[in-house]
């Protein structure tokens, strides 16, 4: 397994224990503030929390949180920003007439100021900021709540590309159709536990999906 949570617990989330494998996306449901974004942010060691994480059997506990956080990164809804304009936050080889475009994103938008950019375009360079770590193991919390339809499927094809190479996913999403078109397994967070059930089951994040027999 490339990514092993055993016995992890932050607040009211847990104890939880999951395995996920390289290429493979698994989508987390729930009603908000049920602590989705707990369990993200719990894995990529954010927060403090009891249990523990293991990335190709090697221990979270026992590497500095930069080395983790560039293996297993997370990618909040809106990500936070440091200089004034989009260039800096990537690494200076970076080609962005190659990067932009399949996220319907111009080149220009590289020297652009990060003020004016809309919620969409900084939710999308986020993601693009993450995915050049080439990370392990990707934790995305609701990357795409702000795009318009075509939007979204422009940034499911990116990713798609990037399970294809391995890198596995955990996808908090209250888009059920997202998480049928990119997850392979999915799980559903009620009263601090994930219980899995089927593609078929999936629902509203209010309603109370059927689980898996």
């Amino acid at each position: 397994m490339l990514l092993e949570l055993k016995r992890l617990r932050r607040l009211h989330v847990g104890p939880l224990d999951l395995a996920v494998e390289a290429g493979h996306c698994i989508s987390i449901s729930g009603r908000s503030g049920g602590g989705k974004s707990v369990i993200l942010r719990s894995i990529a060691d954010l927060d403090p929390h009891e249990g523990e994480v293991f990335l190709e059997g090697r221990a979270c506990s026992s590497m500095p949180a930069p080395q983790w956080r560039r293996q297993v990164t997370y990618v909040a809804a809106e990500s936070g920003w440091w200089e004034d304009t989009v260039r800096p936050h990537f690494p200076p080889s970076t080609d962005f007439a190659a990067i932009l475009p399949p996220l319907g994103l111009d080149a220009s938008v590289a020297d652009r100021s990060i003020n004016g950019l809309s919620t969409g375009e900084r939710q999308r360079l986020a993601l693009l900021r993450a995915l050049c770590l080439q990370s392990k193991v990707l934790l995305l919390d609701e990357p795409t709540s702000a795009l318009d339809h075509e939007s979204v499927l422009q940034v499911e094809e990116v990713l798609k590309k990037r399970l294809a190479q391995g890198t596995a996913i955990l996808l908090v999403t209250h888009d059920v159709e997202q998480a049928r078109r990119l997850a392979s397994r999915h799980l559903h967070l009620d009263a601090g536990q994930l219980e899995e059930i089927s593609a078929d089951a999936l629902v509203h994040p209010d309603e109370v999906p059927e689980l898996v027999k």
